[in-house]
């Protein structure tokens, strides 16, 4: 179910007990081949194939479409606001659902720039809701066991409209993909230890800008690698976790309930 469909006596009839789900996203250069809503579209389509897959079961929220992207301000077309901004934003539309008395709230996250706010964010509602269930997921991170499986690129091929990304924007919105201007490998790397991309986790974290990083091109990863069936591939292996985590959300919820 959507929240945007729904009256407000539709909403007031709801259990509880169904999940929310909040998409936070982001608007923001993704190369010269992927339109900069692509976080946006991305999370917009895990919402949706939840809706498809869970229907009453679950509720999705309006998307928080732009991020925390100032590490992409380098680069023309790019969205952002402060981290204390989207915390405060996101919380007071989390404390909204909290207050028409939802036990479960699962924020989903679908840019690598909100998972520090996202964290924050989590660690500041729970100490306000320790009887209510609210996880953070961020897509990658959820289904890396089974998307390990699918890459093809080497180390840095799935990050920033890499792999991955232009994959699933092949399968969603391929009319949107600039295939022509799609290029190979961009990837600059740095100390070892600070190496990374979205399923190998840096061992520390160094500070660099999206230009640094992708050595001025805007693109970090292996675009070339893409396809609209790999595309397909990701989207299942994330929505089958994101549905178990929304089932494991619910069944807590109900076994908590008053």
């Amino acid at each position: 179910m959507r929240w945007s469909d729904l009256t407000t006596r539709d909403v007031d009839a709801l259990a509880r007990t169904t999940p929310v789900v909040l998409n936070i996203a982001a608007v923001e250069q993704h190369g010269p081949h992927l339109p900069v809503d692509t976080d946006s579209t991305i999370g917009a389509h895990f919402l949706e194939r939840l809706d498809t897959e869970l229907g009453e079961n679950v509720l999705t929220l309006p998307q928080i479409a732009v991020g925390c992207s100032d590490h992409h301000r380098d680069f023309t077309g790019t969205l952002s606001v402060g981290h204390e901004t989207f915390i405060a934003y996101a919380g007071d539309i989390a404390r909204s659902v909290m207050g028409d008395g939802f036990q479960a709230l699962l924020i989903l996250n679908s840019h690598g720039g909100n998972r520090g706010a996202g964290q924050v964010l989590l660690e500041k509602l729970g100490p306000s809701y320790p009887d209510r269930q609210i996880a953070l997921a961020t897509w990658w991170q959820l289904a890396a066991e089974p998307l390990t499986q699918l890459r093809e690129s080497a180390p840095g091929g799935v990050n920033h409209a890499g792999e991955f990304e232009t994959s699933l924007m092949l399968h969603i919105a391929p009319e949107r993909v600039r295939r022509d201007l799609i290029g190979g490998h961009s990837y600059a790397a740095t100390h070892a230890w600070a190496d990374a991309d979205m399923l190998h986790p840096a061992q520390a974290t160094l500070y660099r800008s999206m230009r640094a990083m992708s050595d001025g091109r805007g693109t970090v990863g292996d675009p070339s690698l893409a396809s609209a069936d790999k595309g397909r591939r990701i989207s299942e292996a994330v929505v089958k976790e994101l549905c178990t985590v929304v089932g494991d959300l619910h069944d807590a919820a109900t076994r908590q309930a008053p």
